[in-house]
């Protein structure tokens, strides 16, 4: 049994904020002279019988959440192993990273016989045939739509029945109801649970593009990343370097990262991603140099970080590092300080990665302490040794997370010493317990 019934609401032009009344100013965004009357239509239905029932847990088809392989290693491995069927990702990045050529490649190489549907917002169908026709992608089995309308997506996906739907960018959805003014909050919102929601009933998966903030982060509502199963950010260093982070992955794993690079043919996944951070030299390493065993996930990677440090200009020192975190380095700092006698409080201590690559795992604590400690004495470390460790407060150097893959990358590369704690599983052959005996023994 229906009901309907219409109402009259203040909307705001500019933020979709809704009133009951009218007011000069939106309580919501601050403009003046923005909320205009409109009618809605609501439809009210009262159930007779419920239709809604619960079911054991035992009994659902573990095959409805099966994957569909995107044909991009990198990209199924930050997934967690594929396209989840019924699921939203939403990817992140800056203007011209290549979210849209990541998208377009990964709709050209699904293994999937479904029919996939590219909604484009911001471009029109011959911009993006251009960029298929220069990337070499067969469009062959990709729908393409550039609207951003909600009735129209809505109508398009109920005639092509798309397995897999991109919407590029989420910015550019808007529905009639909530006005026709793109990328506010209200639509935003409003326009993806409906995309979500489509998917989810029809057995998809849905891709949306956002646009992020100047701080880096996903431009909109924070609901917005809520709603969604997946979270992607797509970064890049100075060079033609990509990385795709999970920064929330309810299907697998938000530790991994695929690294990608950029060429004429679109993006090309890395084969050995160490080769990208490690910096090819001749001789003794300067100081201020040390390579570290860290590891992204599940893949074992050596990386070289690089330290100077120079007379504090003020009485307070400053740490500038982008690719490790502050506090991470004025830890580490004041654990040389306190256990070697070391003085870095009256230095500036500037630490960089090779090859862009942001580090937060605890393994590069090692390196790290003798990095500064290379660069505050002016003498270099051996060369062809990888370090790896975690540092406690009490100078202790502590177990880390599969050291046998690190030991087994080091010696891929040629590294000729490793220097770790010690592990009753894996044998190391410069095994030290605190920092004072890695120093020596690096330094000896």
């Amino acid at each position: 049994m229906a009901k309907k019934q219409k109402i009259t609401v203040y909307r705001c032009s500019e933020c979709g904020h809704e009133e009951s009344k009218w007011l000069g100013r939106c309580p919501e965004c601050g403009q003046w002279n923005t909320l205009l009357q409109t009618a809605v239509s609501t439809t009210q239905t009262v159930p007779q019988n419920s239709l809604i029932q619960s079911l054991p847990l035992s009994s659902v088809d573990p095959q409805e959440g099966t994957r569909i392989p995107s044909g991009i290693p990198e990209l199924d491995r930050v997934l967690g192993g594929g396209i989840m069927k019924r699921s939203a990702v939403l990817v992140g990045g800056e203007p011209g990273i290549g979210k849209s050529t990541l998208l377009l490649q990964a709709a050209s190489s699904a293994l999937t016989k479904g029919r996939i549907l590219y909604i484009s917002g911001e471009e029109s169908a011959g911009q993006v045939r251009m960029r298929a026709d220069r990337l070499g992608i067969d469009g062959s089995h990709i729908e393409i739509c550039c609207s951003g309308r909600l009735p129209d997506i809505n109508s398009i996906l109920e005639a092509v029945k798309p397995i897999i739907v991109v919407v590029d960018s989420v910015q550019t959805l808007h529905s009639d109801d909530l006005g026709l003014v793109p990328g506010t909050i209200n639509q935003m919102k409003y326009c993806s649970w409906e995309l979500i929601s489509w998917v989810k009933e029809h057995d998809a998966a849905l891709f949306l593009v956002a646009h992020v903030t100047k701080e880096g982060v996903i431009s909109g509502p924070k609901t917005l990343e809520h709603m969604v199963d997946t979270v992607l950010y797509f970064e890049q260093n100075d060079a033609d370097s990509r990385f795709l982070r999970a920064a929330k992955n309810r299907f697998g794993s938000v530790d991994e990262i695929g690294i990608f690079t950029m060429g004429e043919k679109g993006l090309s996944i890395v084969e050995d991603p160490s080769l990208l951070f490690l910096v090819s030299r001749e001789g003794e390493l300067p100081p201020g140099v040390a390579t570290a065993a860290v590891l992204e996930g599940t893949r074992s990677l050596l990386v070289e970080l690089q330290a100077l440090t120079v007379p504090a200009k003020g009485t307070v020192s400053r740490v500038f590092s982008d690719r490790i975190d502050n506090a991470k380095v004025s830890r580490i700092a004041a654990t040389l300080e306190k256990h070697l006698g070391i003085r870095l409080s009256d230095h500036d201590l500037y630490i960089n990665v090779a090859g862009g690559i942001r580090i937060s795992e605890v393994g590069v604590d090692l390196a790290l302490a003798a990095c500064l400690y290379s660069a505050r004495t002016g003498i270099s470390l051996p060369a062809r040794t990888a370090i790896t460790g975690e540092l406690s407060l009490a100078g202790e150097v502590r177990p880390v997370r599969r050291l046998s893959g690190r030991i087994k990358a080091a010696k891929s590369l040629g590294f000729e010493s490793f220097i770790g704690p010690a592990s009753e599983d894996e044998a190391v052959l410069g095994a030290v317990t605190n920092i004072k005996q890695a120093i020596k023994l690096l330094f000896s």
